[in-house]
Order: C-alpha cells, then sequence, then structure tokens
C-alpha cells in the first residue's frame, strides 16, 4: 500500500499527501474542463478534427491534445519530476527534480514516487456530438496504488473527487459539497446498471449478447459514454452497478477510487477480456453471478475476491 511507503510520521503524513494530492487533482480536472469549454465555444460545429484512433469508431479530437497537453504542463509546473500517463500521450516523466515522497533511491525506483494519470476527454464520442455526458478525469498513483483522483463533467461542470481513505464527494456548479455513499439497493432485478461497449466491433457484438441477456435480470440498463462518470454516477447513486470490458488505467484510475471510497464494491480489470465490475455493496455478490452465469466475466472457475 501507499502508506507503506512514507517511513516518517506514517499517519499523518500519509493523510496530509492524499489530501494534497486530491486538491491538485480537481484544480487540474476543473482547469481541463476550462480549456475543453472554451475550445468548444471557439470551434465552429464539425470542426472538432476528429480521427480515428484504435477504430474508426474511436476518435481523438483537437480537444483532447489540448487538455492534455494543458495537463502535462500544469503538473511540470508545480510538480517537477512527477510522471504523467495520459491516453493520448503516453507515459513521460516531467522535467526537474523529482517529487517522489522518498528520495533516498534512484529517480526510477523511488518508492512513493507519484504518477498522475490522466483521460482529457472521457466521453469523447459524446462531446462530439454534444450529449452532456463528458469529463477530465485525473488520479494520482503511488507505487502503483490510486490515492487521489477527480472527476470533472466539462458540461455540467459537476465534479468529483476522492482520496483513499478519506471518502468521496461530489461539488456541485453551485460550489455545494455532498458527502457520496452508494446506494442501498439490495436486489439485482431492482438495479439499474451501467455498461459500456468497445470499439472493436467483434467485441461488441459479444458484449450485446451479454447485455441482452442480463436486462430481464435486472432493472433496466444505461449506456452513457463515460466510463469515469458512470463510476461516479455509482458512487452517487444514481445507478446501482456497473461493468465494461477493455477499459485502460484512464479510463477508471479516478473513477474507480470515487466508486469505491463511496462505498461501492469495486474489481478493477488489467484484461481486456475481463470487465472491471463495481456495485453498491447489497448488490455486488447477486451481479458478479450474474455477470459469471451469462459468460460476460470469461473464468467462472475464479470469480475475483470482493472488497470495498
Amino acid at each position: 500500500m501507499a502508506r507503506d511507503t512514507i517511513e516518517e510520521g506514517a499517519g499523518d503524513t500519509y493523510t496530509d499527501v492524499v489530501d494534497e494530492l486530491r486538491e491538485f487533482a480537481d484544480r487540474l480536472a476543473v482547469s481541463g474542463g476550462d480549456v475543453a469549454r472554451r475550445m468548444s465555444r471557439e470551434i465552429a460545429p464539425g470542426g472538432l478534427g476528429a480521427r480515428s484512433k484504435s477504430s474508426v469508431t474511436d476518435p481523438v479530437t483537437v480537444i483532447d491534445t489540448a487538455v492534455e497537453e494543458h495537463l502535462r504542463a500544469r503538473v511540470a509546473g508545480a510538480r517537477p519530476g512527477d510522471r504523467v500517463l495520459g491516453e493520448e500521450g503516453g507515459e513521460h516523466a516531467t522535467a526537474g527534480t523529482s517529487s517522489s515522497l522518498s528520495s533516498s533511491s534512484p529517480p526510477s525506483e523511488s518508492p512513493g514516487r507519484v504518477r498522475w494519470i490522466i483521460d482529457p476527454v472521457d466521453g469523447t464520442v459524446n462531446l462530439l456530438y454534444g450529449i452532456p455526458f463528458t469529463a477530465v478525469s485525473v488520479a494520482a498513483e503511488i507505487d502503483g496504488v490510486v490515492v487521489a483522483g477527480a472527476v470533472h463533467n466539462i458540461v455540467t461542470r459537476e465534479t468529483w473527487t476522492a482520496g483513499l481513505g478519506r471518502g468521496a464527494t461530489l461539488r456541485g456548479v453551485d460550489g455545494a459539497v455532498t458527502d457520496l455513499a452508494a446506494s442501498s439497493c439490495g436486489t439485482l432485478s431492482l438495479a439499474l446498471v451501467g455498461t459500456g461497449f468497445a470499439y472493436d466491433s467483434g467485441v461488441r457484438a459479444e458484449q450485446g449478447r451479454v447485455v441482452a441477456e442480463l436486462l430481464p435480470r435486472i432493472r433496466d440498463i444505461r449506456r452513457c459514454g463515460s466510463a469515469a462518470l458512470d463510476l461516479c454516477m455509482l458512487a452517487t447513486g444514481r445507478i446501482d452497478a456497473y461493468y465494461e470490458r477493455c477499459l485502460k488505467p484512464w479510463d477508471h484510475a479516478a473513477g474507480a477510487l470515487v466508486a469505491a471510497e463511496a462505498g461501492a464494491i469495486v474489481v478493477v480489470s488489467t484484461d481486456d477480456g475481463v470487465p472491471t465490475t463495481a456495485a453498491a455493496p447489497g448488490v455486488a455478490r447477486e451481479f458478479l453471478d450474474a455477470l459469471i452465469a451469462l459468460g460476460g466475466y470469461p473464468d467462472p472457475g475464479g470469480p475475483p475476491r470482493l472488497s470495498s
């Protein structure tokens, strides 16, 4: 755990570091949203300059790249030496002295080194179509553990933040802050479930089969187009469960922490064949069992250990 990398004053120091990183993630996500909104106003409809990425249905726009460049510059200016993993630009260290929590090891091996995981626009297709479900997602990771994160809806200006062991909150456009808790749903048949679909047509076909068979077992499905916001909706009680295959770290890093800190049961997957799952505690086991039974989870002999 990241807590173990801080040798002196572990309790207070750990809390201070998490709070600091959470606050900075919040500022980063909001500033990225400011850039995205400004560019959206300045660029005429149809002028976003979309090009395909992994497939013809997976676009990246000039806003994606501009927001990521802005966020990388903000990190470099405030925290030189931190690493940044971004969806568009890959992983690089910022210039300057390492700002790892321990300076006794070489920068490449220092325990406590901070890595920022950034999705400049999660929900790019929604942005292209003017659908108000698109976000900037920023997470801070220490030694492989996400310890702070923020997700900012570019259109509604709602901002979710979380710190490991520090809970999760939602700040509305009016500035009001609400502590978050996952829903109290206790029956899968009453659960509203969020999901998403891969860009690969073959994977989408299989996902379509699973969701069609899942539908009769639940209240309904929502497919909103942003994994980060789906996970935040789960944290806010707006949906009761969520699953999706083929997610990358930038898709779920911040949102998964928000959901977990709101009390949801979250199992993050690094395997494209295995969905990342998250659910309110009352339906988590039943939900995962349903996915396994329907072939939506490919390893029925070894379902994941559930932990909050």
